[in-house]
């Protein structure tokens, strides 16, 4: 399982599309209770759901980890990690994923500028309260997470997703192999 972990707009999202597209690597699809963007599609993207629904499902303990991010709540059910799929966290999921103490868990920190994320989720749609809000709550929450505590960190600029994904592709096969499991 490939674990994406950076900040908001570091490229998570955009770099694992490319994983599936070009590699045919499958995303595991959250759910979250955030509001659909004007592009994503439910079942797709995530699965969209009410906060009742979402605290159901939390209740019934079908969650390897959740958080809430800017008043929302997100979280990767057992179903989607036993599928051994590409899965987008927030530093909090990467510590309940790195607890599960699996190798076949291979984790990423996609890094970006402050600057090129700004400018990201303001192309996105975001308004720029909102991006400034997500700057501050990132430098935050990211502050302590280090490369010591991924396995790797890629560095994701706006002309350099391919190769990001190219790089987190050929770095989780590296891995595999070294493990003696079979590369996808």
């Amino acid at each position: 399982m490939i674990v994406l972990v950076g900040a908001s707009a570091s490229g998570k999202t955009e770099i694992a599309k490319i994983l599936y597209n070009k590699y045919k690597m499958v995303k595991a699809i959250t759910h979250t209770t955030r509001p659909q963007r004007k592009k994503e599609v439910n079942g797709v993207d995530y699965f969209f759901v009410s906060k009742d629904e979402f605290l159901h499902l939390e209740k019934q303990n079908a969650f390897v980890e959740t958080t809430e991010y800017s008043g929302q709540f997100y979280g990767c059910t057992k179903a989607q990690v036993a599928q051994n799929k590409i899965v987008i966290v927030d530093p909090n999921g990467l510590r309940a994923f790195l607890n599960l103490n699996d190798k076949h868990i291979i984790t990423f920190l996609i890094s970006s500028d402050e600057g090129t994320r700004y400018e990201r989720m303001l192309r996105r749609g975001d308004n720029i309260e909102q991006a400034l809000s997500r700057i501050k709550n990132d430098r935050d929450e990211f502050h302590h997470l280090r490369v010591g505590y991924v396995h790797f960190e890629i560095i994701n600029e706006d002309n350099t997703l391919e190769q990001a994904a190219d790089r987190v592709f050929r770095l989780y096969n590296s891995m595999l192999r070294n493990l003696n499991l079979k590369p996808k």
